[in-house]
């Protein structure tokens, strides 16, 4: 699936749900991803929601596909979801649902029990990020068997198969996860106020040379980074960062306030130069890491 193709809605009104921006020539060995800046939302879902259109959009990361388009310019593929993560989270395991949204039984293989589901931010959310309740009444389990099928499934498909082409064309693969943090999940802390939250899980998720290259680069241009904290990587940095099989994963979130007004969403003065930042710190990392890839990136 790429851009460019002409879809036909699906059954929840996407066209298409997500796709995949090719580079002319995949030159990078890197996959970027967008799983949460979706920004489509069908009219059956903002009926059947008790929040307007603004409020569910407060769990998106509005325009991450537009700060990180710029690495397809440069070689690498970017998997773009189109359907908003308010509707489905694809950062979850596949199905980690909250039983107190449902009409009827969960299979019982469903993960009901974890933090993500407690806090309502399961596969499909029970609550937008500021907490406010999505649904006006509960839904059946046949919807959510139907978005999990019918979207998380094949969005996860396509994020596979680009990791596994990219792995057989450059011998590992480095898989970024793209994402933007509201500047009020960083607390009071003066230590904690990131432009930048790099997540690795804790070291298990990618070799040193990564997160320390990415780290090393966004500090060089005068972005605050941290590490893990409060941000250390979701569902797709643990699953597919497996260091042993040169296949790397690192999560990278970005502060809101860099580029966009929190409360309205629109785009502030300051994306282009955080587009053009961006980009150049992707560029350093790759020829950072050109001498490296794939031998002792992978014995570190």
């Amino acid at each position: 699936m790429t851009a460019s193709e002409p879809v036909q809605p699906d059954a929840f009104g996407f066209a298409p749900a997500f796709a995949v921006d090719e580079p002319a020539a995949h030159t990078l060995p890197f996959v970027f991803n967008t799983g949460h800046s979706g920004a489509v939302y069908p009219p059956d879902f903002i009926a059947a929601s008790r929040l307007d259109a603004l409020a569910l959009r407060r769990s998106e990361d509005a325009y991450v596909e537009r700060l990180f388009a710029p690495v397809v310019e440069l070689g690498a593929p970017l998997l773009r979801a189109n359907f908003p993560r308010a509707f489905l989270d694809v950062n979850r395991e596949p199905y980690e649902l909250d039983p107190r949204m449902f009409d009827g039984r969960l299979p019982p293989f469903a993960n009901t029990r974890s933090m993500r589901v407690a806090g309502g931010l399961g596969t499909v959310p029970r609550v937008v990020a500021d907490g406010q309740e999505i649904y006006a009444r509960r839904l059946p389990v046949a919807e959510a068997t139907a978005r999990i099928e019918g979207l998380y499934k094949p969005y996860h498909r396509a994020l596979r198969s680009l990791i596994q082409r990219t792995a057989r064309a450059h011998g590992c693969c480095m898989l970024i996860d793209c994402h933007s943090m509201p500047s009020s999940s960083l607390g009071r802390d003066p230590e904690m106020k990131a432009d930048v939250v790099l997540g690795d899980r804790y070291g298990t998720a990618c070799a040193p040379a990564l997160i320390d290259g990415f780290e090393a680069a966004f500090r060089a241009r005068g972005f605050r980074v941290v590490r893990n904290k409060p941000y250390a990587g979701g569902f797709i940095t643990e699953h597919y960062g497996e260091p042993n099989l040169d296949r790397h994963a690192l999560q990278i979130e970005v502060n809101r306030g860099l580029y966009m007004n929190e409360v309205s969403l629109a785009t502030t003065p300051g994306f282009p130069a955080l587009v053009g930042a961006l980009r150049a710190v992707i560029v350093e990392v790759a020829q950072d890491l050109a001498d490296v890839v794939p031998r002792q990136i992978a014995a570190e």
